[in-house]
């Protein structure tokens, strides 16, 4: 029998046990140490999914490797006076990047299209195509398709969190070449990627749909809702907390960005549920104070105080 465990973003005592298992870095640790992030997104289309992403991951790793089109590289070399610890990399040098970093990010922002699983023009088999000649795809949608593809062949290996346009793109099946990765979808994303619609179902309906999945692939579902649902398949929690001020675009990019930098130093399931209870508590600390009337930037910097207060 599966264990569930709801856990409220008010439960003071629970969470502070949770977090006493997260790593901490030491008085005499040194640079990279304390974990290497790599955030891949963004598109022609989205712009700052990505950036928040990776500006978030900047407040709990050593170093941020940030990917993207050269539009959105653009933009964020602009902010390096306010984003310093995180460093530009083209998208056709990812492979030693991956390889270096603890854990990958991938999909905040990126192109998708509905016609994914039918289209034959997106079923061109992986290792006709490298880093160079995918990068070069002028189909945004099929370029997100074939490099989750690509790097997920080559580096199976790595702790990867996957989001948004990731989730939208790619093949179920391509899960269990993975070491238990993270998905973080909404519900939409959830009936893209596993072919089933959870929106009508009830909360524990849901919950029994999500463990079957995440047992199934072996991987952690962090199903996004009012009520966040995660499991590796034997054990689930749920998350209770937040308001109305999560529903503003971007907040689902700055979850995957928080737990994909846990998860640089922590287990996956940990990690992920760490990350849903640090912005449900951020929005509950924002809400206190200003109501629903707060923006992203308003939770990025909440969050590490939030987090300071339960050490």
């Amino acid at each position: 029998m599966n264990i569930i465990k709801t856990i409220k973003s008010t439960d003071t005592q629970k969470i502070k046990a949770l977090f006493s298992k997260l790593y901490i870095p030491p008085l005499n640790s040194h640079k990279g140490q304390n974990g290497k992030l790599l955030v891949i997104g963004g598109s022609s289309l989205f712009h700052g999914a990505s950036i928040w992403a990776a500006e978030i991951a900047s407040y709990v790793v050593d170093m941020v490797h940030y990917s993207s089109t050269v539009e959105n590289n653009q933009i964020m070399l602009s902010l390096k006076k306010k984003f310093q610890n995180g460093i530009i990399v083209p998208r056709n040098q990812l492979d030693s990047y991956v390889n270096e970093d603890d854990s990958i990010l991938i999909g905040s922002g990126m192109i998708r299209k509905e016609f994914r699983i039918n289209n034959l023009e997106l079923r061109i088999k992986n290792k006709e195509l490298n880093l160079n000649k995918i990068t070069k795809l002028k189909d945004e949608a099929m370029m997100t398709y074939q490099l989750v593809n690509y790097l997920i062949n080559n580096h199976s290996n790595k702790q990867w969190v996957l989001d948004a346009g990731a989730l939208q793109m790619m093949e179920k099946e391509w899960l269990s070449k993975l070491k238990q990765p993270i998905i973080t979808p909404h519900q939409q994303e959830f009936k893209c990627l596993f072919g089933i619609d959870i929106s009508k179902s009830k909360l524990e309906d849901k919950i029994k749909i999500v463990e079957q999945m995440a047992l199934k692939y072996e991987t952690v579902i962090l199903l996004k809702a009012v009520v966040d649902i995660i499991s590796d398949g034997k054990i689930t929690y749920t998350i209770k907390g937040g308001n109305s001020g999560l529903t503003k675009g971007g907040t689902g990019d700055l979850l995957a960005g928080l737990v994909a930098a846990i998860s640089t130093r922590n287990p996956p399931l940990l990690s992920t549920v760490c990350g849903s209870l640090l912005l449900k508590m951020a929005a509950d600390r924002l809400f206190s104070k200003q109501k629903y009337w707060y923006n992203i930037e308003n939770i990025i910097q909440t969050v590490p105080q939030v987090w300071a207060s339960l050490i």
